[in-house]
C-alpha cells in the first residue's frame, strides 16, 4: 500500500479522534466509561496503523460500526474516507454513489502506480469528490 495514501488515512483517523475529544460526552469531566473505553480504543486503533498491526483493518472496521451504532450524531466528525479506507461492514453505511466514487479514485490511483506515474491522491480526491 503506498505510504501516502495510508498516511493520509491515519491523519485522517488521528483527526477524528481529536474532533471527538471536543464533543460531548467525550470532552466531559466525568467521563462515563463506556465512552473513556472507546476513546482508548480509538487511540489504540492510531497506533495500531502507525505500527502496521495486521489487525488493524478488522479493529478499525469494528470500530467505526460501533460509532455508528453508539454514537450516530458523532458520525459526521469522522471522514468518510476512512469507512472506505477500512473497508468490510463499513461499506454498509456508505451510499452507492459514494463508493462508486472512491471506487474511481482507487482506480486512477492504481493505474498510476501500475504505470509509475506520480498520483497526487489529496487533489484527485478534491476533484472526484467535487470538494471545489
Amino acid at each position: 500500500m503506498n505510504l501516502d495514501y495510508r498516511s493520509f488515512h491515519l491523519n485522517l483517523l488521528s483527526h477524528a479522534y481529536n474532533n471527538l475529544l471536543r464533543t460531548e460526552p467525550f470532552n466531559m469531566a466525568d467521563i462515563a466509561p463506556q465512552d473513556e473505553e472507546f476513546l482508548a480504543q480509538m487511540n489504540q486503533l492510531i497506533d495500531m496503523g502507525q505500527n502496521h498491526d495486521e489487525n488493524f483493518f478488522e479493529f478499525g472496521q469494528q470500530l467505526l460500526c460501533k460509532l455508528v451504532r453508539a454514537y450516530p450524531e458523532h458520525v459526521p466528525y469522522v471522514s468518510r474516507d476512512l469507512f472506505w479506507f477500512l473497508g468490510g461492514e463499513c461499506l454498509h453505511y456508505m451510499p452507492d454513489e459514494e463508493i462508486e466514487q472512491f471506487q474511481q479514485l482507487d482506480e486512477l490511483r492504481f493505474a498510476a502506480e501500475d504505470s509509475g506515474e506520480d498520483f497526487n491522491y489529496e487533489k484527485e480526491r478534491a476533484r472526484i469528490l467535487k470538494l471545489h
